[in-house]
Order: structure tokens, then C-alpha cells, then sequence
């Protein structure tokens, strides 16, 4: 019995909190110079604003002190013209949380601050679209105010002393009495009983971000790393869950899951181990914070075991709270991809910075997606009006992971990446009256073995997808004059007509031998003569898209219009490399004649 004793306690010590759903992979306290690297994480960091200053935090606190009271007041003078007793009307209460960023303590400078609306029974949703819209309008300090009554989750957006706010609302059901203290606990789940499942969407990232706080062993350890992992994420552009990569959330819980297999680790070792955690993590296997507990209040939860659909999902993250959902449902096939290598890379440069072979620096240095492609996808979506573009843009955006589906299920397409960033369109291809944002969408085509020439025709994967957008417009009544989208298929040597030069410049290339450059001008003059040749097809012939070998020159192919098809020629291996095209009888003799001349001299 006595060695049984003392195993328990682990040689007379008490037993340890246990954190998470398995025991924690290593319990060593940092050393001097993990505390050293920390300090050099935290001001590799400060330079890029993720740090709110004294003022700022004050500013902050003071918006949502008037928020939270004007809240009160408005519940008030609903609670009175609904004819409740002034003793009742005195003490309904009602409050303003916050989650997110702003709540997990992660927020930076100048961003917004999710808050949940909690109000009493007899106070409706329609009251607060309403009514508390209304008195919002008349407030001199509230700019910018806009609802989304129709949205998965409904929400009010404004900007509230310049601090632009989410406001979500709830009305709860069993609370005593027709009020809501000030000491209001949400994490209980029987707060959600017979609640709409519009309140429960939006109680649960209250309720999300509280279990997370909650599971973690060290506030500070987990803050400054989430820090850290939310800057690497936006900068290596994986932030989004819109678009199918993770967002705020996700990103947290990761971060929270780490944090229990370390728990006594600080914020430098921390970083190092998530990539190490997630770069060797066997999806599909699920994320979890803790074991899911059932309720019993006949909630859809996350459950592959009961629920087909949750089967399919690829990276799934799930959520603490009760009804634990996945967070990662937008994730794709290419999205996962695209983390996976961005982990293993993250990994690879931790190394070398606890090493002493790299700064911190080098965590965030962005990759150059305009150099990683042979091949894009330009996503255009205009107005005629800045605020119906606004609109258009937050719709086409929520659609694009459609597109990258489409562009996923072609069986010559290995790999379809977009970037998180939009730009502005270029007036040259523009309207100065119109208001155009631009999406760029990497493509990976297969590499093909054999030399038979394939078109690949993704007119069909397009025009599904802006028929989506369009539908879903007009669905909503969103749809206006001017309002339109295209897909256009550009290749790399023609993103300078749409963006700045100093986001798609090329690295400087090592000077190649004189004979090297000659064979190259030759080979590029070879190329030239087969665009005049190919020039004497009609106008409407669909526009190639080579996929050549490294050593090929690109040559730029025109522009294509929209509902134009996007074939792709197999690789077809000529001398030194090149690939070429399939040519018509009536070509025949003048490639010959090129080629003859060419080829030898090559």
C-alpha cells in the first residue's frame, strides 16, 4: 500500500492539475534563457501594434462604460412602455459583455471589440433592431451605423467615439424576477433552456471565450503567445476563417491547447512547441479543450459518431462551451495544405532561433505569394457607390471559398490558394467613377506525364460561382446597378497590370553564362514566332495556359474575357525543356520553318 501512496502523490508531492483531455507532454519550468527569448519576442512584436498603450486601454473602457449604461437605459424605457411596475423597471438591469480578442486580453491597436447585448424576457430581438437602433442613430458620438438583421449571427455595427463595435443580442428566458445583475455568469448551460437558436449563437462567444480562459493554465503565458501566433498568422497570410484558413478563435484554441501540454512553459518555448505540436498533428483528429459533456438540452453538437457531415470536416477545432461546435468548417482541402506547410516552416525557423541562428524577425517576414505562382485567378467585384460597394465586397468575400471548391474539384487543379489581403483596382482596367476591390487566387496545376495536348475549361467553375453571388444578392434584395464580379486568369508576368511593382518584383537571379542567355533569346524568339503563327486563329480561339518546365521563358498570353474558357496544355517535351503547343495543318509549314532555323542553332 505504501509504494501505491506514494506513486499518487508523486514522492510526497501533491497531485498536479490535470489540464485538458490528456496529461501535459512536459511539466519543466523555463530556465534563464527562455525568459531571455521571451523578452526578445516581446519586442520583436511591439513594432507591429499589437500592444494597446495606457490611453488607448482607457479609451476603451470609458466607450464601453456608456455603452453598457446606455444599454440599461434604453432596457429601462422599453421595460416602462411595456408597462412593467416602476419597482420592476428600476432593477430590469441589463449588460454589455465582451469576447474575442478584446476579452481574451489579446486585442491590438485600433481594433474592434465584439460585445453581446444581454437583456431581459420581455425585451424582443425586434425591440433591439429597432427601437435601440434608433436611439443609437440619435447618439452624436455613434458613426457609421449599419444592421445585419439577416446574417447567421445578427448583429449592429457602428463606430462609437471612433472604436468600432459588434453588438450582438440575447434575451434570456429563466432569469428571476425579469432583470439581469451585474454579476451575470453565462458560462452556466442552463442559461441557454428554451432559448431561440438566434440567442444561443450569440451567447456562445461569450460563453467560448470565458471556457478558454478558464482551461489554460498561466493568463499571461497564453496571451503573449496568442500574440505572437496571431501576428505570425496574419503576416504569412492564414488569417481567415471567412476564407477558409482560422480565424481569432481557432487560432486561440490552438494556442490554449499548447498551452496545457506545456503548462509551466513561458511565451518563447511556447511558440516553438505549437509549431511543433501542429506540424506533426494528424488531422482529421479533432482539437479538443475538454471532454464534451452532454446537457441535455438537445442542442446540435459537433459528433462524427451521430452526425454524417461532421466526417467530412478537415481541421476540426473544437469549442469548449456547450454546444461544442467546429470552428474550422470553412477549411478546404488547399487552406489545410497551405497551414500544414506554414506549421512545418514555423517550425524550422523556431528552431533556429532558440538556436541562436535567427532573430524573431524572421518569424514574421511574409512570403512573396506573387512569386509563388505560375498561374491566378484575379477576382474583381465593382460599384458605382462606395457604400454599395462595401456591400458588395462583404458578400462576394463570404462566397470566395465557393470558387476555391469549384477550382479544388478539377481534377487537373492540385492546389487553389488565395490571399486573405484585397486590393484596390488599378485605374488603368477601371473606371475612375467605379469602386473595384481585387482577390488573387494562386493556382497549382497537375503535372501531366504524358504529351498529349488538354484543355482544361474552367468557365463552368467561374460562372457557377458568380451565379452564386449574384443569387444570393438578389435574395436579399442587395443587388444593385453596376454591381458586378469576373474571374479573369492572368499568369505571373502579367501582375504588374494590376498591382504595384514592388509586390510582384522578382528576386535578383545569378547572371547566367553568356552561351546560357544567348539559347535563351533564341528560345524566346522561337516563342515569338509561334505567337504570330497562333495569331492567325480566330479571335475567339480560348486563351493557353502553359505549364512549362523551369527553364521555359513565359511568354504572356492576351488577357481573357470573361465566360472565356482556360485550357491548359500537357507537357509536350520539346528540346531543352520547352513545351509547345498542337498547331493546325495550315501552321505546319511555317513552324517548320522556325523550327528548322531555331532548334539548330539552340
Amino acid at each position: 500500500l505504501l509504494p501505491f501512496i506514494y506513486l499518487v502523490t508523486l514522492g510526497g508531492q501533491q497531485p498536479r492539475k490535470h489540464y485538458g483531455i490528456t496529461s501535459s507532454i512536459s511539466l519543466a519550468f523555463p530556465r534563464e534563457i527562455d525568459h531571455i527569448y521571451t523578452q526578445k519576442l516581446t519586442e520583436a512584436i511591439e513594432p507591429f501594434g499589437v500592444f494597446e498603450g495606457e490611453d488607448e486601454l482607457n479609451h476603451r473602457l470609458a466607450v464601453l462604460g456608456k455603452l453598457n449604461s446606455f444599454v440599461k437605459e434604453w432596457i429601462a424605457e422599453i421595460s416602462e412602455s411595456k408597462n412593467l411596475p416602476p419597482s420592476a423597471v428600476a432593477n430590469v438591469g441589463g449588460k454589455v459583455f465582451t469576447f474575442g480578442s478584446y476579452r481574451l486580453g489579446v486585442h491590438t491597436k485600433g481594433a474592434d471589440i465584439d460585445a453581446l447585448c444581454v437583456a431581459p424576457r420581455h425585451i424582443e430581438r425586434t425591440d433591439f433592431f429597432s427601437s435601440f437602433f434608433e436611439k443609437l442613430k440619435r447618439h452624436d458620438e455613434i458613426k457609421d451605423l449599419r444592421a445585419v438583421e439577416d446574417a447567421f449571427v445578427p448583429v449592429i455595427k457602428f463606430k462609437f467615439d471612433g472604436i468600432e463595435i459588434d453588438l450582438l443580442f440575447a434575451r434570456l428566458l429563466n432569469i428571476a424576477l425579469q432583470s439581469i445583475p451585474d454579476n451575470l455568469d453565462l458560462r452556466g448551460d442552463s442559461l441557454l433552456r428554451n432559448l431561440d437558436i438566434r440567442c444561443i449563437r450569440s451567447l456562445n462567444g461569450c460563453r467560448v471565450t470565458d471556457e478558454i480562459l478558464y482551461l489554460v493554465p498561466n493568463k499571461e503565458n497564453f496571451r503573449l503567445t496568442l500574440r505572437a501566433i496571431k501576428l505570425w498568422a496574419k503576416r504569412r497570410g492564414i488569417y481567415s476563417n471567412m476564407l477558409g484558413f482560422l480565424g481569432g478563435v481557432s487560432w486561440a484554441m490552438l494556442v490554449a491547447r499548447t498551452c496545457q501540454l506545456y503548462p509551466n512553459a513561458v511565451a518563447a518555448t511556447l511558440v516553438h512547441k505549437f509549431f511543433l505540436v501542429f506540424s506533426k498533428w494528424e488531422w482529421p483528429n479533432p482539437v479538443l479543450l475538454k471532454q464534451p459533456e452532454d446537457s441535455n438540452l438537445n442542442l446540435p453538437v459537433w459528433d462524427p459518431r451521430v452526425n454524417p457531415s461532421d466526417r467530412y470536416h478537415l481541421m476540426p477545432i473544437i469549442t469548449p462551451a456547450y454546444p461544442q461546435q467546429n470552428s474550422t468548417y470553412n477549411v478546404s482541402t488547399s487552406t489545410r495544405t497551405i497551414m500544414s506547410e506554414e506549421f512545418k516552416n514555423g517550425l524550422t525557423v523556431t528552431d533556429e532561433i532558440l538556436q541562436g541562428k535567427a532573430d524573431w524577425s524572421k518569424l514574421f517576414e511574409p512570403p512573396n505569394f506573387f512569386q509563388k505562382y505560375k498561374h491566378y485567378i484575379v477576382l474583381t467585384a465593382s460599384a458605382s457607390t462606395e457604400e454599395n460597394h462595401l456591400e458588395w465586397i462583404g458578400l462576394v468575400e463570404s462566397k470566395i471559398r465557393v470558387l476555391v471548391g469549384n477550382l479544388e474539384r478539377n481534377e487537373y487543379i492540385t492546389l487553389a490558394h488565395v490571399n486573405p489581403q484585397s486590393f484596390p483596382g488599378s485605374k488603368e482596367n477601371h473606371n475612375e467613377n467605379e469602386f473595384v476591390s481585387m482577390w488573387f487566387i494562386g493556382i497549382s496545376f497537375k503535372k501531366l506525364d504524358n504529351s498529349d495536348c488538354v484543355n482544361i475549361d474552367l468557365t463552368y467553375d467561374i460562372q457557377s460561382f458568380t451565379d452564386t453571388v449574384y443569387r444570393q444578392a438578389s435574395n436579399i434584395n442587395m443587388l444593385k446597378d453596376g454591381m458586378t464580379i469576373e474571374a479573369t486568369h492572368v499568369k505571373k508576368k502579367q501582375l504588374h497590370h494590376y498591382l504595384p511593382p514592388e509586390l510582384v518584383q522578382r528576386k535578383k537571379k545569378v547572371k547566367k553564362k553568356k552561351k546560357q542567355c544567348f539559347n535563351l533569346f533564341l528560345c524566346e524568339l522561337f516563342f515569338i514566332s509561334l505567337f504570330f503563327v497562333s495569331s492567325i486563329t480566330p479571335p475567339n480561339h480560348p486563351v493557353l495556359v502553359f505549364i512549362d518546365s523551369p527553364t521555359a521563358s513565359e511568354v504572356s498570353p492576351p488577357k481573357p474575357e470573361q465566360g472565356m474558357s482556360i485550357p491548359v496544355i500537357g507537357s509536350s517535351k520539346c528540346y531543352h525543356g520547352l513545351t509547345c503547343s498542337c498547331f493546325s495543318i495550315g501552321e505546319t509549314h511555317t513552324f517548320f520553318f522556325f523550327a528548322f532555323i531555331l532548334i539548330p542553332l539552340i
